[in-house]
């Protein structure tokens, strides 16, 4: 569902105050900021400052920058000249006009269409803020401040690139030429806390009932899909259904940009590399994938599947490492089944409809379907198993679905968790290795309203 755009306010921000003056964003403070910038560059040694503690390197910073604007002719009250130290601090140690917003752990997604348009999302809803860049060159400076901290490069060469910020949130930048208008940067933040499974239980995301039965899943090493749109909470759910595996286990990561949030100790994580400036030595997520199966794993989470590696990742989990897990965008389980069977059809032209779908059938055996709704709430719709082969087709069984019933007076969903009264087929799994499910968890209905 799309989010509902909405105008902001300092009262629902709750941001500095400083970012809501009238004069932050004139062009004539803009200039005197970035003028003290300038002279703060000449001043200082960067490479005695690199070597120092960053606590001591940022107060070696602040005084400089308070002796710059003590200089300036331009008249500035106490606060004003406190404000100015600030942001300049910012466009030195942080990401400039975004810091305010990065502070803030509410914002899900930080959305930069323009320099002078930059929108934030909050509880599902989008927001446009009054935060401002100088211009173009201004908003490429923190996209490769960005970039080149994760040891990746945007230019004119590679105009487009997917990285991560120190705290694992998702960043994807565009410039010019594909971005029409200007740079383009959309960064989907993480809780600085990972969400712990009785979190999905207050945000109503899924139910007691279906939680346990994941938990089971993923004790008992089936292998299961996560699929969703975008925004959904895939990764989210992803990290929490991590949580489960035994710590006892050594689980290998693959990401396109690392951002996967596990608990344990032995975790080897690996991460794609794009290609250099002569377009040679990219590492694609297939080959990972490949390698991953020389590095024995008890488990191999691939974040997402994309494309090829989707036909190694399941002849993994049919040759013996069963408890891997993976994300996929998909609006439903049969559409999950869909794109998979395009994706290994991309890694081996010659293999025919049925056997691809063969591998699906014979390596999944759980598919979770997770949506955000109009109003920013995120619930998984359904619990799906994956049956087997009937004739050509990959049969299916919804265990659990979520059944959307209508909206309150203020735009809430209303609906209700459903059990199916399909008890899985892996239920006798379970119970080999000692783990029971009481059998009232498969004829519960929860309503939400």
């Amino acid at each position: 569902m799309a989010a509902t755009l909405m105008p902001v306010t300092q009262k629902e921000a709750g941001w500095e105050s400083r970012l809501f003056r009238k004069d932050t964003f004139v062009p004539e403070y803009q200039e005197l900021k970035f003028a003290l910038h300038r002279k703060l560059l000449d001043r200082v040694d960067l490479e005695a400052l690199s070597a120092m503690p960053h606590d001591r390197a940022r107060a070696e910073i602040r005084g400089a920058v308070a002796s710059l604007v003590d200089e300036e002719t331009t008249p500035l009250s106490l606060n004003e000249k406190e404000r100015v130290v600030g942001e300049v601090l910012d466009e030195v140690f942080g990401l400039g006009p975004l810091e305010p917003l990065l502070q803030d752990a509410s914002i899900s997604d930080i959305l930069v269409t323009t320099p002078k348009l930059v929108y934030i999302e909050r509880a599902g809803k989008l927001y446009r803020t009054p935060v401002e860049f100088k211009d173009n060159n201004h908003l490429v400076r923190i996209i490769e401040k960005i970039v080149s901290r994760v040891g990746r490069r945007i230019d004119e060469s590679s105009p487009m690139v997917d990285a991560r910020l120190p705290d694992g949130s998702r960043v994807n930048a565009v410039i010019p030429p594909l971005a029409v208008d200007g740079p383009l940067l959309s960064i989907r933040r993480f809780g600085r806390n990972p969400l712990q499974p009785a979190d999905l239980l207050a945000n109503l995301t899924l139910t007691e009932g279906m939680l346990l039965l994941l938990e089971s899943a993923v004790k008992a090493r089936l292998n299961i899909v996560i699929s969703g749109g975008t925004g959904a909470g895939k990764t989210t759910l992803l990290n929490v259904l991590s949580s489960y595996i035994p710590s006892d286990e050594r689980i290998v990561t693959i990401e396109d940009a690392a951002e996967l949030q596990m608990r344990q100790v032995h975790v080897a994580r690996m991460e794609t590399r794009p290609p250099n400036v002569e377009n040679q030595g990219a590492i694609r997520q297939r080959q990972l994938v490949i390698n991953a199966l020389r590095m024995r794993p008890d488990r191999i989470i691939v974040g997402e599947v994309r494309g090829e590696e989707a036909l190694d990742m399941l002849q993994a989990m049919n040759t013996g490492h069963d408890g891997s897990l993976t994300t996929i965008h998909a609006n439903s389980p049969r559409d999950a089944i869909g794109r998979l069977e395009v994706m290994v059809g991309m890694a081996n032209a010659n293999l025919g409809t049925r056997p691809i779908r063969e591998q699906v059938a014979s390596a999944v055996n759980l598919f979770v379907q997770i949506a955000r709704f109009s109003d920013g709430a995120r619930r998984v719709t359904h619990i799906t198993e994956c049956v087997g082969m009937e004739g050509e087709h990959v049969t299916t069984q919804d265990i659990f679905v979520f059944e959307k019933t209508g909206l309150t007076s203020n735009r809430r969903v209303t609906g209700r968790f459903r059990a199916t009264g399909v008890r899985p087929k892996f239920y006798d799994r379970l119970q080999a290795i000692g783990i029971e499910i009481p059998t009232s968890v498969f004829q519960t209905v929860v309503e939400i309203s």
